[in-house]
C-alpha cells in the first residue's frame, strides 16, 4: 500500500497545477460569489413547500408571491454567474499583466453580461424568451465570461484602446478606454450565436444544451456518479481540494438538475435527476469529502489511541457541519495508507445507494439548494423536500459508512497505540522544553488574515489566534476569509496565513500580497489543525512568522 501511495503522490505536482487552473477557479469562485442569490431563492421556495408536508394549503396569493421571488432570483442566476465568473477570471489575468497595464473589472463584468445575453436570449412576440437566463444558461455564462476576460486581457496587453488627451477627466477617459474590449467581446458572442442559428437553426444556448446533454446524462449514471465522487475524494487524499477541480466540470448540471427536479415535482412527477449539488454536499461529501461524518464518533468510541481520541473530540463538531479538515490533517487521513480505501470507497458507495433510492425506490432527488455547511442528514432531508424516505436513507448511509471505515480505523488505532507507548518518554521531555520557552513579545499591532477555501478552518485558526492574543496580552488581531474574497481587504493586513487547502494557489496569493509588501506563511496539515486547538501556540506562530 505504501508503494501505491508513493506512486500516486508523484502525480501531485500535476494535480496541483490542475487545481490552480484559472478557468476552473473562475467557475468555482463565480458560483461561490453568486451563492447568496441561489440560497435566497431556495429558502423562499422551501417556505412555499413546507406547509404541504403538514397538510396545510397556503393561499394562492401567498404561494404565487413566494414563487415570484424564486423565479426572479434563481431565474436570472446565469446572468449573475456570467458576471461573477468574468470578475474572477479577469482579476486572475489582471494580476499577471505587465507593470502599468490594467483591466477595468467592472467593465469586464458588464461586457460578460451583455455577451451572455447575446448567446442566450431569443426575441419573441412581445419580449424575450427567458428560458436560458436561469440554470439552463450556465454553460453560456462560462463561455461569455471566458471570451470577455480574454478579450480584455488581449486589448490591455496590446494597448488596443482610445487614448484621450491629458486634459480630459479620468472618469471620461476610462469610458473610452474600455470601448474596444467591450465591443470586441460582445461582437464575438454575437458572431458565435449567429453561426449557431444559421448552422443548427437554434440559438447557441440551445445548441450547448443539446451538445452536453449526453455527457450530463452519462454523469448521472451509476458509473458517472461514482467517478465524480471518487475523483473528489482522490484529490483530497493527496491534500488537494478535490471539489475545486471536479465540481466546475459539472457545475452547470449540478444546479440545472435541481431546478429541473423542482419543476418535475411541481408537475406531479418524480424528481429523477440524482446528479445535483445536494448529492455532492450531503451524499458524496457527507460530513466532508470522504464521507467522514461518522469518523469522529468512531475515533472517540472505539479507539484506544490518545491521539485519535483527541482528534475525534476536536473534529466532531466541524465534521457535523461539513468541515472535515481537522480530521483529514490531524489523524491524519491525507496520504495515510490506512485510509486510502475507505476514503475513496465510502463516497462511491454512498452515491450508488442514493441513486438506488431515487431510481428504484422512487424517492425524490434534491429539489432545493441547501447551505453546504448544514449537517448532512438535515441537508438531505430538507433538500429532498422532507420526504420520510430521506430519513431512512440518512440512517442507511451512516451505517454503511461505519461498516466501511471501522476496520481500517481499528487497524490504524492498533499501530498508533504501539507508537504512543514507545514515545511516551519523548513526549514528556518535549513538554518540559515547551514550559521553558521564553514569552513571545510584540511591540507593534499585527493584523493577520487566515485564508482557506471556504472560511471554515480559517475561522477556527483565526479564533485561536485571537484567543491566544487575549491570553498573552499581545496586540494581534486575526480575521478569517475564503480565497477569492480576500483581494479587496488584503491591504489591511501585515501577515497572511495559508491553510493547507490553498497551497496550490500560493503563487496567485503571493502576487497579490507582494503589491502591498505583505508576508505570507504556509502551514502543514497536522501543524495547522494542531494550532487551531492551541491558542497560545497559534499566536506565537503568527508572531514568529511576522518577524521572519
Amino acid at each position: 500500500m505504501n508503494a501505491i501511495i508513493g506512486f500516486i503522490e508523484k502525480g501531485k505536482p500535476f494535480f496541483n497545477k490542475l487545481a490552480a487552473n484559472a478557468y476552473l477557479q473562475a467557475i468555482r469562485d463565480g458560483f461561490l460569489t453568486a451563492m447568496p442569490a441561489i440560497l435566497f431563492s431556495s429558502i423562499f421556495i422551501l417556505i412555499a413547500a413546507l406547509p404541504e408536508v403538514f397538510g396545510i394549503v397556503l393561499p394562492e396569493s401567498v404561494s404565487s408571491w413566494l414563487w415570484r421571488v424564486y423565479n426572479l432570483s434563481m431565474g436570472i442566476v446565469a446572468i449573475l454567474v456570467a458576471a461573477t465568473t468574468a470578475r474572477s477570471l479577469g482579476e486572475n489575468f489582471a494580476r499577471k499583466l505587465p507593470s502599468g497595464v490594467s483591466m477595468n473589472i467592472v467593465s469586464v463584468m458588464l461586457a460578460s453580461i451583455t455577451g451572455f445575453m447575446m448567446l442566450a436570449v431569443t426575441e419573441i412576440d412581445g419580449g424575450i424568451d427567458v428560458t436560458y437566463l436561469g440554470t439552463k444558461g450556465l454553460l453560456c455564462s462560462f463561455i461569455a465570461a471566458f471570451i470577455t476576460a480574454n478579450m480584455y486581457k488581449f486589448c490591455a496587453v496590446k494597448n488596443i484602446t482610445i487614448n484621450m488627451p491629458p486634459e480630459v477627466p479620468g472618469v471620461i477617459s476610462n469610458v473610452f478606454k474600455n470601448v474596444f474590449p467591450f465591443s470586441f467581446s460582445v461582437l464575438v458572442c454575437v458572431l458565435i450565436d449567429t453561426i449557431a442559428r444559421n448552422v443548427f437553426n437554434i440559438s447557441f444556448a440551445e445548441s450547448m444544451i443539446a451538445l452536453f446533454s449526453p455527457i450530463f446524462s452519462a454523469a448521472d449514471s451509476y458509473p458517472g456518479l461514482m467517478l465524480i465522487a471518487g475523483a473528489m475524494a482522490f484529490f483530497w487524499f493527496l491534500g488537494i481540494h478535490g471539489p475545486s477541480i471536479v465540481e466546475p466540470a459539472v457545475a452547470a448540471a449540478l444546479y440545472a438538475n435541481v431546478e429541473a427536479n423542482l419543476r418535475l415535482v411541481e408537475e406531479g412527477q418524480h424528481a429523477s435527476h440524482a446528479l445535483t449539488i445536494g448529492m455532492n454536499n450531503f451524499i458524496a461529501c457527507l460530513g466532508g469529502t470522504g464521507c467522514t461524518f461518522v469518523v469522529p464518533f468512531l475515533l472517540i468510541w472505539f479507539c484506544k489511541s490518545k491521539q485519535l481520541k483527541a482528534v475525534g473530540k476536536a473534529s466532531i463538531v466541524p465534521c457535523c457541519f461539513g468541515v472535515n479538515e481537522p480530521v483529514l490533517f490531524a489523524a491524519p487521513m491525507v496520504l495515510n495508507p490506512y485510509f486510502f480505501v475507505p476514503f475513496l470507497l465510502a463516497p462511491m458507495v454512498n452515491v450508488c445507494i442514493f441513486k438506488f433510492f431515487v431510481d428504484v425506490l422512487q424517492m425524490n432527488s434534491f429539489v432545493y439548494v441547501m447551505p453546504w455547511a448544514m449537517p448532512g442528514p438535515l441537508g438531505l432531508f430538507f433538500g429532498t423536500g422532507m420526504a420520510p424516505m430521506a430519513l431512512l436513507l440518512a440512517v442507511v448511509l451512516l451505517v454503511v459508512d461505519v461498516v466501511i471505515y471501522a476496520p481500517f480505523i481499528k487497524a490504524y488505532d492498533s499501530t498508533l497505540v504501539e507508537e504512543e507507548a514507545q514515545k511516551h518518554e519523548e513526549i514528556e521531555e518535549e513538554k518540559e522544553e515547551e514550559q521553558e520557552k521564553e514569552k513571545v513579545e510584540l511591540n507593534d499591532d499585527l493584523n493577520v488574515l487566515v485564508l482557506c477555501v471556504g472560511a471554515g478552518t480559517s475561522a477556527m485558526f483565526a479564533n485561536a489566534v485571537n484567543k491566544g492574543a487575549e491570553q498573552e496580552n499581545l496586540p494581534v488581531k486575526a480575521k478569517a476569509e475564503a480565497f477569492g474574497a480576500h483581494t479587496d481587504i488584503l491591504k489591511d493586513f501585515q501577515l497572511v496565513v495559508l491553510s493547507p487547502q490553498v497551497q496550490s494557489r500560493f503563487d496567485e496569493i503571493k502576487a497579490d500580497a507582494d503589491k502591498y509588501g505583505i508576508q505570507i506563511v504556509r502551514t502543514k496539515g497536522a501543524q495547522y489543525i494542531q494550532l487551531t486547538k492551541d491558542p497560545k501556540g497559534a499566536v506565537e506562530f503568527v508572531v514568529e512568522a511576522s518577524k521572519s
